[in-house]
């Protein structure tokens, strides 16, 4: 009898919950999200059922909103955390969390620009072999230092460039004393001896190992900051060509670029931007960081980009839309222009992530001109209704029309900009 009793029971309550999956009412009230964050001026509406009736149990001010029978319109007033309680015949249901944060803007880029970084020490990028009496070998192999590993001092003296190596190698080959090398290996640091060997063909010490101490290219500014002159560009990570890894900075320059030609993309073979340095090199700004997220520093000087040259309000990720928007790029010497792509799809993270968007080049101008996104256009902003939303990071390989973005939420973050930062509270 029990056992009957219980699958009954158990019979009407999934029934029940299968019709209240199906329920319109129901459905409303759990795609109602328990937090929301806007900015100061900014609306947002909010689908509800009709018996859905909602307060704000606080004196505060910090939103407004107005209840219809089929939505709930809130506005953001000033910055602070207020909350709203829905109700259903009296009796509170949910709470919605609503965070207002202050009207921020930052200056859209869109220029061209030529970047150079100077490695933390230098970077080992292969090995070779030196002729020596005893064989060909290659006495950085034989000391296991590997590509990729960065050489940041030498018998205790810091390493900053690839002329401050051959002194040290040439002492230590005559005196026949191997070396004291510090490497880091990722997030590791360890000691290591080398003894460099006599080349017998070029009569000279070598340490068997290739090195370099920086690296330039080119790339789009994605964002300053008027205030605070700290920037973004680029919305993905420099590597080093060889080795294939993230290069550790230890400074770096940003300089004008002018686009010379474009090496248009087709499927499986991304075009690219050919652009040289402006011919004063005029060091426009600072690399302090290089991070999945771009490159991010400060800036020397204001620059425009002649399209919109007045700071534009930001989209956080939970607010970019799918469908029409914009980006600001160089095609041809330095003029910026605006062009025609879709948001394909766009993923409301909670946590930073490089892949945030996929977009879709619509413009026939920039189509006749590049086939879709080309190398040198990363980190080009993203414009969707009046707002600054991301950058372009990458390209299909298979699609040069299509790629990613990344959401200008973090990218700020990168920069060291903190959209959250708390406001004084008022005076009593």
């Amino acid at each position: 009898m029990y056992e009957q009793l219980r699958k009954i029971t158990g019979g009407i309550l999934l029934v029940s919950l299968l019709m209240l999956s199906v329920y319109k009412p129901f459905q409303q009230y759990i795609q109602i999200p328990n937090s929301i964050t806007l900015f100061e001026g900014q609306e947002q509406s909010i689908a509800k059922a009709s018996a859905v009736s909602v307060f704000n149990p606080s004196s505060s001010e910090n939103i407004g909103f107005q209840e219809s029978e089929q939505a709930i319109s809130l506005q953001g007033k000033f910055a602070g955390k207020d909350k709203l309680i829905l109700e259903i015949a009296g009796f509170p249901v949910k709470q919605v969390d609503v965070n207002v944060l202050k009207n921020f803007k930052i200056q859209p880029g869109g220029q061209s620009i030529g970047v150079k970084l100077n490695t933390l020490g230098v970077l080992v990028v292969g090995h070779h072999l030196v002729s020596a009496n005893n064989g060909k070998l290659s006495p950085g192999e034989a000391a296991e230092i590997k590509v990729g590993d960065i050489i940041t001092s030498i018998n205790g003296k810091k390493i900053n460039n690839m002329a401050d190596v051959a002194p040290f190698v040439d002492e230590a080959g005559k005196k026949g004393k191997p070396l004291a090398l510090s490497i880091q290996r990722g997030t590791e640091k360890f000691e290591t001896s080398l003894q460099p060997l006599l080349d017998q063909k070029e009569k000279a010490y070598k340490l068997g190992l290739y090195i370099r101490d920086s690296a330039a290219g080119i790339g789009t500014m994605t964002f300053y900051d008027p205030k605070s002159k700290k920037y973004g560009a680029l919305g993905h990570v420099i590597s080093d060509m060889d080795t294939k890894k993230p290069i550790v900075v230890e400074d770096g320059q940003i300089v004008k670029s002018t686009v010379t030609s474009i090496e248009k993309g087709k499927n499986g073979a991304p075009g690219e931007k050919l652009a040289r340095f402006s011919s004063d090199r005029e060091v426009i700004g600072n690399i302090t960081t290089n991070s999945p997220f771009g490159i991010f520093g400060k800036l020397h000087q204001k620059i425009s980009n002649g399209v919109f040259d007045k700071p534009m309000p930001i989209a956080l990720s939970n607010q970019v839309k799918e469908g029409p928007a914009q980006i600001l790029t160089v095609v041809d010497g330095n003029k910026v222009e605006a062009y025609d792509i879709e948001i394909v799809s766009t993923i409301p993270q909670k946590f930073p992530a490089t892949k945030g968007m996929v977009l879709k080049v619509v413009d026939s101008t920039l189509l006749s001109k590049t086939g879709g996104i080309v190398q040198g256009m990363s980190g080009s902003p993203i414009i969707q209704n009046g707002k600054i939303i991301g950058a372009v990071t990458h390209v299909f390989v298979n699609d040069p029309t299509s790629g990613y973005g990344v959401h200008i939420e973090w990218m700020l973050h990168e920069a060291g900009i903190n959209i959250y930062e708390k406001t004084a509270e008022k005076a009593s």
